[in-house]
């Protein structure tokens, strides 16, 4: 028999405000075109390139990391066992060796309690944020345009999110220096920067390594931590390999958040924080921040999958825990990605004839396009149904107002062949717009 009372119903205005902000919605837009028209070429996704993948690399990996517990660490047979199938250490089981690697590969000296090893990078700024922003006057300062992962991580925290512009060579660091002032002016106060240093995600941005130390002076000065991700550092176009902001820092004023998708593999969901700066207690008593962030985590995700720190940790252990040498081939296949996206556009789309121009990023997977008209939804969804070709609007990126009239262009997921033939297709497509509204 029926029970009484109505069904549950909900309304929006029961649902936390976040789930109606227009940045959940828009990706959702874009996912939703690519499902459309999946045969179209997309320039969308920043995802690594499958081609490098290799199914059967996976056992042998965690083989490798099986014969580290028995033979280097000495464990038995039944602690093998345990840390392969069972809950494991809130912080994670490989931050020894994400230690080791971060210091071959990026000149990054931390000691391995200050690593903690995450379900994916999204995680750590979900944790670094809630740890962070302590009350209502607390600010996160972001790049703008920016990556949405942590503008979104924000905005579900209810953590307030102020943009600072860009210049061609990333943050704008005068700028970022009278948001300060003017945010401590109304009573705020600015807790964290947010940065992208090499080939920032959406703009391909880098910072010279002169304003990395500028930028860390400033941190000091204003008293500000420094959110450092670094997902393409590895990707080079030039060939020139700058400094992290993490390798010059010598006052603990910069969290890095790293991640093992583009540089092993996204499917493991294996990311990690260094969080070294001191806490210091009531009674004067010192943690580390990283201690704080377990705190958290043993709230969110109880402990990041064994079985998946196991594959990468193997991969680590495979190459020596150098990832750089390890990703020789993908580096040159990206770097010559970048070069064919550039030159598809100057061969299809020369600047001095309709209008459009685009930057030149030093490495990285993006690049804008500025068109003469708004690039909006709607082209977008012409672009797709009637050219066969997707990207990503760049007004997405934005907090506020800005990139109207321009996209963004991802060059990783594509084969060169690919990216000449979708770049054809999209300048078709502006080109067709061009001329019809003169």
């Amino acid at each position: 028999m029926p029970r009484p009372g109505p069904d549950a119903e909900l309304r929006p205005a029961d649902l936390h405000s976040s789930l109606s902000d227009p940045l959940l919605e828009v990706m959702n837009f874009l996912n939703e075109v690519t499902l459309r028209y999946p045969e179209a070429i997309s320039f969308g996704p920043g995802r690594p390139y499958d081609g490098f993948f290799e199914v059967d690399r996976i056992g042998g990996y965690l083989d490798t990391y099986t014969r580290h517990l028995e033979q280097d660490l000495g464990r038995s047979p039944e602690e093998v066992r345990t840390a392969l199938f069972q809950y494991g250490r809130t912080n994670g089981q490989i931050h020894d060796l994400v230690a080791r690697t971060i210091a071959h590969d990026d000149g990054i000296h931390t000691d391995p309690s200050a690593v903690v090893v995450t379900v994916g990078c999204q995680e750590a700024m979900l944790l670094v944020l809630r740890a962070l922003i302590a009350g209502p006057d607390d600010v996160l300062l972001v790049t703008d345009p920016g990556y949405v992962g942590i503008t979104g991580a924000a905005r579900l925290l209810d953590a307030a999110t102020v943009p600072v512009p860009e210049d061609a060579t990333g943050l704008d660091l005068d700028a970022l220096r009278a948001t300060v002032r003017e945010l401590r002016a109304r009573g705020k106060r600015p807790r964290a920067v947010y940065v992208i240093p090499d080939f920032a995600n959406p703009s391909g941005a880098s910072m010279p390594t002169e304003k990395r130390h500028a930028l860390l002076d400033l941190a000091a000065e204003e008293d500000l931590l420094l959110l450092e991700d670094n997902p393409y550092g590895f990707f080079s176009r030039t060939g020139e390999q700058r400094p992290t902001l993490k390798s010059l820092d010598t006052r603990h004023r910069v969290i890095y958040f790293g991640s093992f998708a583009k540089t092993c593999f996204p499917g493991a969901r294996v990311g990690y924080v260094i969080a070294d700066q001191p806490v210091i207690g009531e009674n004067g008593e010192r943690t580390l921040l990283a201690d704080e962030l377990s705190k958290i985590k043993s709230m969110v995700t109880v402990n990041t999958p064994a079985i998946a720190q196991a594959a990468i940790g193997g991969m680590l252990l495979a190459h020596g825990c150098r990832l750089r040498d390890a990703n020789k081939d993908l580096i040159e296949f990206y770097r010559g990605n970048m070069e064919a996206l550039l030159a598809a556009l100057a061969r299809h789309l020369p600047q001095d004839r309709w209008g459009v121009r685009w930057n030149v990023p030093d490495g990285g997977f993006f690049l804008v396009l500025t068109l003469p008209f708004a690039a909006d939804n709607a082209f977008l969804e012409e672009s797709a149904r009637d050219h066969g070709v997707i990207w990503t609007p760049m007004s997405y990126f934005y907090l506020g107002d800005g990139g109207e009239r321009q996209l963004r262009l991802s060059a990783s997921y594509l084969t060169p062949e690919r990216i000449e033939e979708g770049v054809r297709r999209l300048a078709a497509h502006i080109i067709q717009r061009i001329t019809r509204g003169q």
